[in-house]
């Protein structure tokens, strides 16, 4: 398998996320607090959605039946309607910054993560709080303040997984507000204690698969510089229900996190992307859970969406939108 450009459109701007409204078109997440409506191949002009925009960057956006929601730097989450591209109502979400906001399968709820180490689930329609998730670390091992990256849903909707920087994953039951099951990725944590006492690194992505057996995580190995994340793309592989680590995936050529992961439809091949000063993207036989392709691509990928033919899929990231082939 192997993945090529098909189009391409550069920005000014930086993308950090991309969804869909429910009649198919695309919309992203800007540098600029703004919610726009795109074309990956650049033939038409950006469409605003209207209503005040963000105050800092749009780090999350999601679709939940026929609205988007989408989370930002400024702490709040805003409603859209997505047929009319105008905004409904916002929200003040969370203390410190949102990272990440998913929505159920079936589009009837809304979780949000941000770097308070919080996970807050949202009705979908209304916007009403429905439950909070308390039990990431706030500080790392070396007593700097954490960040809680990613969320994920499973297939049911029943389970959301959350994921923080020093490589600790927790299963919740959505419903209950309980914590299912946690697991550690400390491979994906670097400190350096000399240079730049810093550490870097974290779960930036994770995804179920269709049976919703296997979670992954992705993030990146051990670093050597810290200021270019000089590491190699990472992915682990878990038999979440039971904690297990099944499989490490580690690129050889290509550098930099992994900040999305999307299962093909028939759970038999994995799509990761992301990068470091330049993308990176790769395919994953999940039967071998071997890397089958990494590469280098047009730009740091920030988020994707894999049509559900498992054809192609429009990354979005540091000025640039793209469309890929996968054969």
């Amino acid at each position: 398998m192997k993945i090529t450009e098909l189009t391409r459109s550069g920005r000014k701007d930086i993308v950090f996320c991309v969804a869909r409204t429910a009649d198919g078109a695309l919309c992203a997440g800007t540098s600029e607090g703004k919610v726009l409506g795109v074309d990956p191949g650049g033939a038409r002009a950006d469409a605003v959605f209207s209503g005040a925009p963000h105050t800092s960057y749009v780090t999350g956006l999601a679709r939940a039946r026929h609205r988007l929601i989408s989370g930002s730097y400024d702490r709040h989450l805003i409603w859209w309607d997505g047929s009319r591209s105008t905004q409904l109502f916002r929200k003040p979400a969370h203390e410190k910054w949102i990272r990440k906001v998913c929505a159920s399968p079936d589009g009837t709820t809304v979780a949000s993560v941000a770097d308070d180490m919080v996970a807050r689930i949202w009705d979908a329609e209304t916007g009403a709080l429905r439950a909070e998730l308390k039990g990431h670390a706030p500080e790392t091992p070396h007593h700097y303040a954490s960040m809680l990256f990613t969320c994920a849903f499973d297939p049911s909707g029943d389970l959301l997984a959350t994921a923080d920087k020093v490589g600790r994953i927790i299963v919740w039951n959505v419903a209950k507000g309980e914590v299912v099951q946690t697991m550690d990725s400390p491979g994906m944590y670097t400190w350096d204690p000399t240079q730049r006492r810093h550490s870097i690194g974290g779960i930036r992505s994770l995804a179920f698969s269709p049976d919703g057996k296997t979670l992954v995580a992705g993030g990146i190995g051990t670093i050597g510089n810290i200021d270019h994340l000089a590491g190699n793309a990472r992915i682990e592989v878990f038999e979440w229900r039971s904690g297990q680590s099944v499989a490490v995936v580690e690129t050889g050529q290509v550098k930099g996190l992994v900040n999305q992961l999307a299962f093909a439809a028939g759970g038999g091949w994995l799509l990761g992307a992301g990068g470091d000063n330049k993308g990176l993207h790769l395919l994953v036989n999940c039967a071998t859970w071997k890397l089958e392709f990494e590469e280098t691509c047009a730009f740091h990928v920030h988020d994707f969406l894999l049509d559900p033919g498992g054809s192609q899929y429009t990354a979005v990231g540091h000025q640039g939108i793209c469309l890929n082939g996968i054969s």
